[in-house]
């Protein structure tokens, strides 16, 4: 059975510096045979959660109130091995559509917030992060990848790590060969996460 991957793109620009460094992610994916599912959260209906405690009532299923395009994020979360979150930071944390995503998948996954404490319906699935930011990483994306540790540990989910890249001004080329080789080899090292071993 192939592995797979759903890749969420939480930048407002299709040809933005995010989207160049997860093109890249993607395609070394789809080569180590992977199969990828992507979705542009900009491009889609996803509404913040209303903590209205609905699905915390069907211990078995991933649901929720509100009808929108999560059901189809839903169900690729569900049938996917690894989740790849690709955003551009914005005041030191995701684009506001991938905080809805993260916000509605944290209580229709976890059955944490009922009249009694159930499980996790997506314990053990990986996560990996690709972000852009303007500062250095470590003062850009470290408050975006310490809330997302916190979250997957929090959803038992396995977090695997984070490739950020620095963009010093809108005036200057983003994509040089040393982000495209950490970009690649970034995606090898989460593919092999989930693929089968080989001897």
């Amino acid at each position: 059975m192939t592995a797979t991957v759903s890749v969420f793109r939480g930048s407002p620009r299709p040809h933005g510096n995010t989207n160049a460094l997860t093109d890249i992610a993607v395609s070394t994916f789809r080569e180590t045979g992977l199969e990828v599912r992507e979705f542009d959260l900009y491009r889609m209906n996803i509404r913040p959660c209303l903590a209205c405690r609905q699905c915390q009532q069907d211990w078995t299923a991933v649901t929720c109130a509100q009808q929108d395009d999560f059901a189809k994020i839903a169900s690729a979360v569900t049938d996917s091995d690894l989740l790849v979150l690709a955003t551009p930071i914005y005041s030191w944390y995701c684009t506001p559509p991938m905080k809805a995503m993260l916000d509605r998948m944290v209580y229709a996954f976890n059955m944490y917030y009922g009249d009694q404490r159930g499980p996790s319906l997506w314990a053990g699935k990986k996560v990996g992060l690709i972000t852009t930011c303007g500062y250095p990483p470590e003062k850009g994306s470290d408050l975006f990848e310490e809330g997302i540790k916190r979250y997957c540990k929090h959803s038992q989910l396995q977090y695997l790590g984070m490739l950020c890249e620095r963009h010093l001004g809108y005036n200057m080329q983003f994509l040089d060969d040393d982000k495209v080789n950490r970009a690649r080899k970034f995606a090898e090292q989460l593919s092999r996460a989930i693929l089968p071993a080989t001897d």
